[in-house]
């Protein structure tokens, strides 16, 4: 099948827990990832704007598309169960949703840059995210913001190496933000739960090996070119679909190398080599990555996309926008999200969850 003619499913019309079993009784709703969000309907989307179609009810997409071999594996993959590993236990099957809590020990990132430089504070800062709910404490000793240059992995390592056998020593599940494979490998030591890789594990096979090796986890995250280059490199035929696309492929590539799909959550990239439009494009429309069959992770935390809602907001005055936008992403069946402000984007979560 020519790309073109390649079809996207985009699960849609959601509704709420206990009219969607009601609905699911009649075959007219489906569960999202074998969980509790249930979807009535779903757009059937190809690259010809033409031939885009919209809101086809659950029985009659069944009756109508399934008879297409690929339609059917991505329709598959929208129902199947997610899993997010931890001590070999699945953390997604008493959960609703994951929170990683952002831990930058840098002097440069945009947010929280030269907060947690010393090892003690930044090791308050993870047990305090951790005790309020976070699954994963997300350490990251190099900035990736737009234009940011790349360190080496000596001065990465140097910056986490304290707090991330500080945390280990305290059995606080860690995912290690590096796109460094010696800075990996010498983290691997220190029983590191998730290796979240913004060039989604580009640039050095032995990243996969060294994953699959040590039982761990992996977010792939989309990201055109680098930190330093992405916003020179956002050119897109349709950057749903491009990203979609791109992100398929480093599935299968990992895959192909023997890194198992349940083992790989995604990550769309928000504010990686994408303007204004582009993100709002993405967030539009981030349910139908469901259908590569991986957890999917938002990371929209404080970002400068929220800034464009407001009156040129700092950093930290951007939880309102965050949350907002993060509660769009969870009613559509996202469930990792990764967060500067873990109490607040819980508390927000629960209550929302307890009325829908």
């Amino acid at each position: 099948m020519k790309n073109k003619f390649k079809i996207y499913l985009k699960p849609c019309s959601f509704v709420g827990k206990d009219q969607g079993i009601s609905l699911e009784k009649r075959n007219m709703a489906k569960r999202l990832c074998g969980t509790e969000n249930f979807f009535t309907k779903i757009q059937v989307i190809t690259r010809e704007e033409s031939s885009e179609i919209k809101f086809i009810p659950i029985k009659e997409f069944e009756k109508d598309f399934l008879i297409n071999k690929e339609v059917k594996l991505s329709y598959s993959k929208l129902l199947s169960e997610r899993k997010v590993f931890f001590n070999d236990k699945n953390l997604m099957k008493k959960k609703d949703f994951l929170i990683f809590g952002i831990l930058n020990v840098t002097p440069d990132s945009f947010s929280d840059g030269g907060q947690y430089l010393d090892s003690k504070t930044a090791i308050e800062k993870a047990q305090q995210m951790f005790h309020d709910g976070a699954a994963f404490i997300d350490v990251g000793g190099e900035s990736t913001r737009p234009g940011a240059r790349k360190i080496s992995s000596n001065d990465e390592l140097l910056r986490i190496l304290p707090i991330i056998q500080g945390l280990s020593l305290k059995n606080i599940p860690i995912s290690l933000d590096s796109r460094n494979y010696t800075t990996m490998e010498m983290s691997s030591y220190f029983q590191i739960a998730v290796f979240n890789d913004v060039s989604a594990l580009k640039n050095n096979k032995n990243k996969i090996s060294l994953i699959k090796n040590s039982g761990s986890m992996t977010i792939l995250m989309h990201m055109p070119g680098t930190p330093k280059t992405m916003m020179k490199r956002n050119k897109y035929r349709n950057v749903v679909l491009d990203v979609y696309d791109y992100l398929a492929k480093r599935i299968d590539y990992c895959e192909k190398l023997g890194l198992s799909r349940d083992k790989i959550i995604i990550d769309p990239g928000i504010g990686f080599g994408k303007d204004t439009l582009q993100n709002i494009e993405l967030l539009k429309h981030i349910s139908v990555f469901h259908s590569l069959g991986c957890p999917i992770m938002l990371g929209i935390s404080r970002k400068s996309l929220i800034s464009k809602f407001g009156k040129s907001l700092a950093p930290k005055e951007r939880l309102p926008g965050s949350i907002a936008i993060q509660l769009k992403a969870l009613s559509e069946g996202i469930q990792i999200f990764r967060v500067h402000d873990v109490k607040e984007t819980i508390q927000a979560f629960t209550a929302w969850k307890s009325t829908y």
